[in-house]
Formats: structure tokens, sequence, C-alpha cells
């Protein structure tokens, strides 16, 4: 059998169930190993083995009487840094932050807790969230455990390095423009962006939400379940649904599948990526589904407008900071958000915009169809010191035309590994779904998962490889 630290929720589970396996023991592999990886990988904030050890310990106290407090009881899990945990301050990856601890859990940390799962720390992110990197001014540098020479990806860094290292099977980001897709699909792992609002968070805003990272769908499934609980804080919240998230099975035969393979904008899809992609299509064709081309619908129009709002958003948070403060953000960011210093009321409303422009062409897009593929990035993991693949605060977008549109038309939208490059890394296909249709885009994840081929064996820690 698998080591403790190797197995997924529901295995955990089952064995708690069974007194095969207790909480404790699981939880001390699961910090043996993070041991192991944490010096090579720094995807950690404030881990806490003690407090984690008597959570565990109190788990494992219900279920020797029988009496498991929810449908994570024991499970190791960890958490984004800016999804607040009460006592912990919240940094947002950023070295400016005046570092107050959290009064309270956020609504998906509360769900978390209150289910039983054991919440080993937090995990890292880059500046504000607005880098699809592992950089940051606060936290080190977090690094690709399948080459330490890559990056992770971000803004969810330290979750995705996390989940594909074994830090745990239980992971939590967040994503507004790609940032639990985009780190999910260059470190081999499942993630969903569920619907806005269908997981409530603290503060909403629009296209931001929390989701599950995870090496599997069913245990994204089961988080589902928990993190979807409703939560008054979340004034954009979808009212509570009784869904089935553990209801899996879906025929493939007959489902229309679009196939994007040309986003309409950025960096042009790698040939690798492209292939891994197609590769995908012609599996569910083989299976019965009717795949059909699905053309470009976003345009350089929509993303310098995005672009050019998100500058002056960015811009009037950090120009507002001390200066002893400001000089501490990551230059890369500061550079960029200045960008936004001199646009008129005029160029941020129609920047603003965009965002509305996007979600039409996105619904149009998909409407065709049952469910939508296309890479989940252009390209595979890049250098691990960049804080974009582009290395230009210009242009610093490129690599999400294929995740954004999804963030502002509010559809459902997972990624899970298709392939590898002839350097082994991983490589991200994206499945989306029509707005509030999260389970059935977690049923063709769990489909494709079925038919796609072997996987490799996740990466080990570089003294377990000597």
């Amino acid at each position: 059998m698998a080591e403790l630290h190797q197995l997924t929720a529901i295995e955990l589970l089952d064995l708690y169930q069974r007194k095969a396996a207790s909480p404790v023991e699981a939880t001390r592999a699961v910090l043996r190993h993070i041991a192991q990886w944490e010096p090579h990988l720094n995807a950690t904030y404030a881990l806490d083995a003690e407090a984690a050890l008597e959570q565990a310990e109190a788990s494992q106290s219900r279920w020797i009487r029988g009496e498991p407090q929810g449908a994570l009881d024991g499970v190791p899990a960890m958490i984004k840094e800016n999804i607040a945990t009460r006592g912990t301050p919240v940094p947002l990856g950023t070295a400016a932050t005046e570092l107050v601890p959290a009064a309270e859990d956020a609504p998906p940390a509360a769900r978390l807790r209150e289910a039983g799962a054991v919440i080993l720390g937090k995990t890292t992110m880059p500046d504000y969230g607005m880098l699809s990197s592992g950089l940051s001014s606060f936290h080190p540098l977090t690094r690709n455990p399948w080459d330490l020479t890559k990056n992770p990806g971000g803004s969810s860094s330290g979750a995705a390095a996390g989940a594909a290292a074994g830090y745990g099977p239980l992971h939590l980001g967040t994503d507004i423009g790609g940032s639990v897709r985009l780190p999910a699909a260059w470190c081999g792992i499942f993630t969903l962006k569920p619907s806005l609002g269908r997981i409530p968070i603290f503060p909403p805003y629009a296209g931001r939400v929390a989701g599950p990272m995870t090496r599997t769908v069913a245990d994204a499934a089961l988080m589902m379940g928990v993190l979807s609980r409703p939560d008054a804080r979340d004034t954009m919240s979808l009212p509570w649904q009784d869904i089935a998230w553990q209801s899996l099975h879906r025929e493939v035969r007959g489902l229309r599948i679009g196939l994007q393979l040309d986003a309409g904008w950025g960096l042009p899809v790698d040939a690798e990526v492209r292939a891994a992609v197609e590769a995908a299509a012609k599996a569910f064709e083989a299976a019965g589904a009717i795949v059909e081309t699905v053309p470009p619908f976003m345009t350089r129009t929509m993303i310098d407008g995005m672009d050019a709002f998100w500058r002056c958003r960015s811009w009037m948070d950090i120009s507002a900071l001390p200066e002893a403060r400001r000089a501490k953000v990551l230059p890369f960011i500061v550079e960029w958000a200045r960008g936004g210093a001199g646009l008129s009321g005029e160029q941020v409303f129609r920047g603003y915009s965009q965002m509305g422009a996007m979600r039409e062409a996105a619904v149009a897009a998909c409407a065709g169809f049952d469910m939508v593929i296309s890479p989940t990035a252009p390209i595979a993991a890049f250098a691990a010191e960049l804080p974009c693949p582009t290395n230009d605060p210009a242009r610093p977008f490129e690599h999400i035309a294929f995740t954004l549109p999804f963030n502002m038309s509010e559809q459902p939208s997972a990624s899970i590994n298709c392939g590898y490059t002839s350097g082994g890394l991983p490589i991200g296909l994206q499945i989306t779904g029509h707005r509030h249709d999260d389970l059935g885009v977690l049923q063709v994840a769990h489909a494709w998962e079925q038919m796609c081929p072997v996987q490799r064996s996740w990466p080990q820690p570089p003294s377990a490889r000597a």
C-alpha cells in the first residue's frame, strides 16, 4: 500500500473508518514529507505542526468514539494565505503588508474547519496575487516539484506545488484570471474554478472565486460538498443547492464538446501543448463525443482594457501606501501598476466594460456545446525566477487568454493533466461548462481521468531520489 502522505482524502477516510490508520499517523506522515520537500519548494507559510497535531488528536478521539465531526474529519489540508484563518496574519504575498492576525476564518477556511479537516498551515502566493508565478517579496521563491528550475505558476503557487509534492491531499486556492488553473496545469494536478458564488468567499469581487486543488477529481468533489455550504458574508454568493457532488459518473457518448486551440490573443500555443490537447479531443471523440472546433472569441481590445482597469485599481492601493511600505512591493508589480496612474476616467471605464464584453463572448462561444476544452495555458512551466512568462510589465498577461474569459463569464472551469512535454513537464487540459454546471465539469473531468494515458509517478523530494 502507498504511504499515508501519498493517499487521497477518500482513501484516508476509508482507513479511519476501518481503524486501519489514524488522523495522527496521517498528519505526522504528511509533516515528515513536507520537512523533506520544503527546503527545496518553499510552498508553505505559517506551517504549524503543533496545532495540526492537536487537531489530529481531537479528530482521532472522535473517530474512536465513532462520531466524526464532518466529511473531512482528520484529513490534512492547507489553505492559500490570502484566505484568512483566525490568528494568522494575511500578508497577501507582499512584504508591504502590516502583519496583523486575522480575527476570524474566511468562509472557505471556516467550512474546512467545521468539517474536521486538519489545517496544517497556509500556502504561498505572489504580491497581491497579481502574478502567475511563485515570485514574492514576502515569501521565499516557490518552485515546481516536477523541475526545481521551473515555476509552479500562480497566484495559488504554494497550493499547486504542495498538492503535487504530497503536502496532504486537500488544498484550497483562489482564482480571478487563472490563479488555480494555471498553477494546476503547470504542476500536473486537478482543480476546479467554480461558478462565481458557488463557494462563498470574503471579500467577494467580480470574477474572484475559491477552488479546490487536489490530485484527483473525487477529492475535489468531496471538498465541494463542504466548501459550497452557505455563508452570509459573501453578498455575491449563489443560493445553496444540495448537489450530489460525488456522483461523478457521466456518459461521454453524445456529449457535444467544443475544441478551442486559438484564444485570439496572447502567446502562441506550444506544439507539445497543442498535440496533448488534440490527443485528448480525439480520445473524447473515440469514446463517442461529438467534437467541433471553437473559433477564437477573445480580442486584444478585451485584454488591454482589463489590463488598464486592473492597473488603475492596483495603483490606487499601492500609491496609498506609506513610501517605506511601497518600497517593499515587488518592483515588477509596482512598475506594472504605475501604468494605471495617468489613465483618464473614460479609459478606466472602457477597460472595466471589457469584463462584460468577455462575458458575452465566452457565453456565446460555449452556447452550442455541453463543454469546451482547450489548453489551460499555451506553454508549459517557465523559469522559476520570472514573474511571468514574458518577464515584461508592459505585457504581463499573455499566458492567461484561455483562462481569463471564464472568470468574467462566471462559468465553471477545471484544469486536469493531459500529458507531458518531452522534458517531463505536465500539460493542462481546461474543461469549461455552462454557468452553474459545476457538477457537469467535475463529471467530464472524471471521465477524462478514466480515459487518459497512465499518469507518471508524483515527484519525490531530491533526497529521496538519490
